[in-house]
């Protein structure tokens, strides 16, 4: 799990240092820095998930015993956490006031599951990817460029959307992602 994080925070890093990244680019072309960029993030993904997975066969260390009712709390923050991701791709107002709603949305998903989570693996797992999106969102208002793709920005009516989009995507997280892939109920447990 550690080299799996260790790889995907790390190259996603380097988007923050952006001499070093503009390096890559010219040594191996934009095409091969994203198809580099693309494998280690696929690889570190694929290692933080099997590396979870068998910490948590191994026996999961806990450090804490969070309150039952800091599952319903992390079942509130999904939510907007979700729509949060959404709104980062189907860009309006959503968009517009927070800038970077795709880490407002990870800081909310990590910060939720700290709240849940009291063993040791997921304090390494969520706290890796809150300290990850603080330190990236405190590198984008260094940076002079906006550092994403560039998507055209709608209104309103894309802020529907993305919440739609956001609630759809947090009912199929919760009542079949999170229970079949990993495991861990959601919903009415």
């Amino acid at each position: 799990m550690i080299l799996g994080l260790v790889l995907f925070l790390g190259v996603h890093l380097l988007t923050t240092r952006r001499e070093l990244r503009a390096r890559f680019v010219v040594s191996m072309g934009e095409g091969g820095y994203k198809g580099f960029y693309s494998l280690v993030s696929l690889a570190g993904l694929g290692f933080v998930v099997w590396g979870f997975a068998h910490y948590r066969s191994a026996g999961m260390i806990n450090v804490w015993y969070p309150p039952a009712a800091f599952r319903h709390i992390t079942e509130a923050l999904m939510l907007p956490a979700v729509i949060l991701v959404a709104a980062s791709y189907i860009r309006g107002r959503i968009y517009t006031t927070l800038k970077h709603p795709m880490l407002a949305g990870v800081k909310l998903w990590a910060a939720a599951h700290l709240l849940a989570n009291g063993d040791l693996g997921s304090i390494i797992l969520f706290g890796a990817f809150l300290a990850w999106a603080v330190f990236d969102r405190i590198s984008l208002k260094r940076r002079t460029d906006a550092g994403a793709p560039p998507i055209p920005i709608g209104g309103v009516g894309n802020d529907l959307i993305a919440v739609v989009v956001g609630i759809v995507a947090y009912l199929a997280l919760g009542f079949v992602f999170h229970p079949v892939v990993i495991g861990v109920p959601v919903f009415g447990a």
